[in-house]
């Protein structure tokens, strides 16, 4: 039998992620390879753009769904290639609280365009996470 958890446990679990950023986070999009986990070192893998999150990442889940509030736009992007993951951190731009994928649509953060273009805006389109047994 599968482990099941009751909703108002996966919104607990949800909203100890928005607990853990603290206040204002960041998220750090990167091109190559993604380490093995958000505990791994990254290994060569650059910064193409960083975006601001909301001073409160996000309200309280809801049907064990965490949505992002507002993600402010990176109006000129860090540098070129070609977005494959993200890491998103506390507003010491060095403890990692959750890393996963990048794409247009169906990932786990989903931007404008994974092509960035140094100098050029980068904007996310939806960023929500959902505790498992939904």
């Amino acid at each position: 039998m599968t482990v099941s958890f009751t909703t108002a446990v996966r919104n607990a679990r949800a909203d100890a992620i928005t607990t853990a950023i603290g206040a204002s986070g960041f998220i750090r999009i990167y091109d190559g390879t993604p380490p093995a986990s958000a505990n791994a070192a990254l290994s060569g893998n650059n910064v193409l753009a960083e975006l601001a999150l909301s001073a409160t990442y996000a309200a309280a889940a809801s049907g064990g769904v965490l949505t992002a509030s507002a993600i402010s736009n990176d109006a000129a992007a860090n540098a070129t290639g070609t977005a494959t993951f993200y890491r998103m951190l506390k507003a010491d731009l060095t403890t990692v609280i959750e890393q996963g994928t990048v794409s247009t649509s169906g990932a786990d953060l989903n931007l404008n365009t994974t092509s960035i273009v140094v100098g050029g805006p980068v904007a996310i389109t939806s960023k929500t996470f959902t505790e498992g047994n939904a």
